[in-house]
């Protein structure tokens, strides 16, 4: 017999988990479908590489996530979620072994900046002065359906306090040109580069200042937490609440087909042969390729949508290298405070060049890297005296050429993705010395490795679909949408690649699970029932 549920979630990743929240906090009753043997998607935690490290599969570091009123407004401390901090939030070792940090405590930050060039530390702080007026509305400005109408007033109210049109400018402005707008020194200047390299929007491009000052603020005002006991903690305590609201979650249970009637979706059908019928909505949180003339038919779309889609571009893919370390990393040069997070450039400049050259479907011969000391974060991922680390590197998916004296072609068989991890161990090796003697474990997951373990990471890719520009706002996921809904009555997209993107912060599974309540209602109104 056909079970019916009012709503069905494809997905029980965070966006997923997230809409399955609201949906229940509600009164819907709700089924979540996961094809994964466990939840989590991006957001999880394993033993794998050793028994006595915990590692985080994808995602480790979650700033968004705790700045995000969608999912502090769940409460799941309730649900065992514990955050940690790490001494500080990031840093950046340079060639000279001075280090750019950025610590928790602001005018520790400042005063760090200062040291290292006269007058960055008082302009330092007005710039965390102007995000504490404006701050929030921006954010929410980022993650609510567009157009933000609510947010983007109280912005406009508060700008003349934040110097106007001069602000309205630094956010539209490339991370590179905000830099030197604003410091004299390298650590500021680098610290909102390697933020704003969270993206693969270009460091000289429109957009990146954004990306930088946010991710950059929010390490300043919430820090980059991670969940104590793993990253998979974090969706465990959003199924548990799920579960104690009195919704199901399935795993195993993967959607091949979503059924359209009439223009609506109608039902959800998985391999195992179940069907699940749907009252009033199915939210997908799946990539956007895998939901047009995937999981809904060609057939059951309008041709207009199809032939936009053939545009849709995916970010770069990623290769990610966690390591299992008999003790701390040994830098040539101690960070004066350990940070959790740490980017591996030579400079702003060397930093742009090997994002450009990704861009350019080049694989760069010294990687911009991104990296995690884990056991720094958080002392339950590993024994005492050692560390639970990572790091990850963005690839091309389409390669033309590679840079290195190694080459790799894009094949990204076992061969391939350690001779690459050997090229992302020796950059750290040059600011580390000795730190391949360190490695007791390592595991190297290519970008088919990432897709295979997660559908929803094509080619490796992080966040849905490329954040530039022309794939933002209501070009997103295709020209004309830029909002949760599809072209089919009932059907949701609430994963990355709707508005406003990647990023654990939840925003594209509430916009989904919002618009689906507010479609409800008025079809209630309409049908006055």
């Amino acid at each position: 017999m056909t079970e019916t549920y009012d709503a069905v979630v494809v997905g029980a990743g965070p966006n997923g988990l997230v809409a399955a929240n609201h949906l229940l906090d509600q009164g819907w009753s709700v089924l979540v479908l996961e094809a994964q043997p466990d939840v989590g998607g991006a957001v999880s935690s394993d033993r794998e590489l050793h028994p006595d490290y915990v590692h985080d599969t994808f995602s480790a570091f979650y700033p968004l996530a705790a700045g995000s009123p969608t999912i502090r407004s769940f409460h799941l401390e309730d649900h065992g979620l514990r955050w940690a901090h790490s001494p500080a939030v990031l840093g950046h070792c340079l060639p000279s072994g001075e280090w750019a940090t950025l610590h928790r405590d602001r005018t520790v930050t400042a005063a760090l900046m200062d040291a290292q060039h006269p007058g960055d530390g008082d302009a330092w702080l007005r710039l965390c002065d102007t995000w504490d007026r404006i701050g929030d509305q921006v954010v929410a400005a980022l993650l609510t359906p567009f157009p933000p109408v609510r947010p983007a007033l109280g912005a406009l109210a508060r700008l003349p306090r934040v110097g106007g049109l001069e602000f309205v400018r630094d956010l539209l402005m490339p991370v590179v040109d905000l830099g030197r707008h604003r410091f004299g020194g390298a650590a500021p200047r680098i610290l909102l580069a390697g933020n704003a390299g969270h993206s693969d929007i270009p460091l000289g491009a429109p957009g990146s200042g954004l990306m930088g000052l946010l991710l950059t603020m929010l390490g300043q005002t919430v820090g980059y937490p991670v969940p104590e006991g793993g990253a998979g903690m974090l969706t465990q305590a959003m199924a548990s609440r799920v579960r104690a609201l009195g919704g199901t979650i399935r795993c195993d249970a993967e959607v091949t087909r979503i059924e359209v009637e009439r223009g609506r979706a109608v039902a959800v059908r998985t391999r195992d042969g179940e069907r699940y019928a749907v009252q009033h909505a199915v939210v997908a949180d799946v990539a956007a390729p895998h939901l047009y003339g995937g999981l809904v038919a060609a057939d059951d779309l309008p041709a207009s949508t199809m032939r936009k889609m053939e545009s849709f571009e995916m970010d770069p893919g990623t290769v990610k290298v966690d390591w299992a370390l008999d003790g701390p990393v040994p830098w040539k040069s101690e960070p004066p405070h350990a940070p959790g997070t740490f980017h591996v450039a030579d400079s702003v400049e060397q930093m742009s060049e090997a994002l450009h050259h990704v861009n350019s479907r080049t694989v760069p011969a010294k990687p911009f890297m991104l990296a995690g000391q884990m056991t720094t974060s958080d002392p339950t991922r590993s024994p005492a005296g050692t560390e639970s680390l990572w790091a990850y590197t963005h690839v091309p998916q389409d390669i033309a050429r590679d840079l290195g004296d190694d080459p790799v072609t894009g094949r990204w068989d076992e061969g391939e993705c350690e001779r690459f991890a050997d090229r992302m161990q020796a950059r750290i090796e040059e600011l580390a010395p000795g730190f391949g003697s360190k490695v007791v474990a390592r595991r190297v997951l290519g970008p088919h490795e990432m897709q295979a373990r997660n559908a929803n990471l094509i080619g490796g890719a992080l966040n849905g679909g490329t954040s530039q520009l022309h794939q933002e706002l209501v070009f997103r996921p295709i020209p004309g949408l830029g909002r949760s809904e599809t072209p089919v009555k009932g059907l949701y997209l609430g994963s990355a690649s709707a508005h406003p993107g990647g990023g654990v912060h939840g925003a594209c599974g509430m916009n989904a699970a919002r618009a689906a309540v507010v479609h409800r209602r008025i079809r209630r109104v309409v049908n006055g029932r």
